[in-house]
């Protein structure tokens, strides 16, 4: 892990998430050949929080780029990072045609079922009956459910829904990601992710509330 001092907000769970990707590749000595793609949104201040080569992208086009950077330098291990509004809002488009040509990076999304950084506007995935800052009335259409979408057009990808309270399981889909993408196939991990400031729930509740977002949202391996 990088010395910086950490800019997320106390509480945020996409150090955590960070922090298994970081073990991932360090577990399969990877660290060198890996380049990290950040969307624009929350993820973005992951820029200097791992030691691997990593750049910023614009907003809904981290995959895309990462994608680009794929092709030029194959040998490479390209990790695209975003939030959920980021890959399945702005972003869908190059998020949905990488799944279906099969491009091996992997696409690593952190669901907090709000646009985050801009103040806890709702976002895909936000959830029925969820207030938001942009909704004062309950969120009544169904959430966005990425993970499942992209299995369907890609059943040779590896897709993964974990979540910030089971780190084992967290560590053992990223590593399974990476070594998908090490053999030629598509690859996304989709993290439940803590976000104390947006959601306004204190440090002991986090938990509960994703144990809630999970019978929304179910973990594992999507078939």
């Amino acid at each position: 892990m990088s010395h910086a001092k950490s800019t997320f907000c106390p509480g945020c769970g996409q150090p955590m998430t960070l922090r298994a990707l970081h073990q991932a590749l360090k577990k399969q000595d990877l660290e060198s050949k890996a380049v990290l793609g950040l969307d624009i949104g929350c993820s973005l201040l992951a820029w200097d929080f791992l030691p691997i080569n990593t750049f910023q992208t614009h907003h809904g086009r981290v995959v895309a780029t990462m994608n680009g950077f794929k092709r030029a330098k194959k040998d490479s291990i390209s990790i695209a990072y975003a939030g959920d509004g980021g890959a399945y809002a702005i972003g869908l488009q190059s998020l949905l045609w990488a799944a279906m040509r099969d491009e091996p990076i992997t696409v690593i999304v952190s669901n907090n079922v709000v646009y985050a950084m801009t103040g806890g506007q709702s976002a895909p995935t936000t959830m029925i009956g969820q207030k938001t800052s942009t909704n004062l009335d309950p969120v009544k259409q169904e959430p966005m459910r990425g993970p499942e979408l992209i299995k369907q057009l890609n059943p040779h990808a590896y897709v993964a829904r974990t979540s910030m309270t089971d780190m084992k399981e967290l560590n053992h889909h990223m590593e399974q990601a990476i070594a998908t993408q090490q053999a030629g196939h598509f690859s996304l991990v989709e993290v439940l992710s803590f976000c104390p400031t947006n959601w306004k729930v204190a440090g002991p509740d986090l938990k509960a509330y994703v144990e809630n977002m999970k019978k929304i949202f179910p973990v594992g391996v999507c078939s």
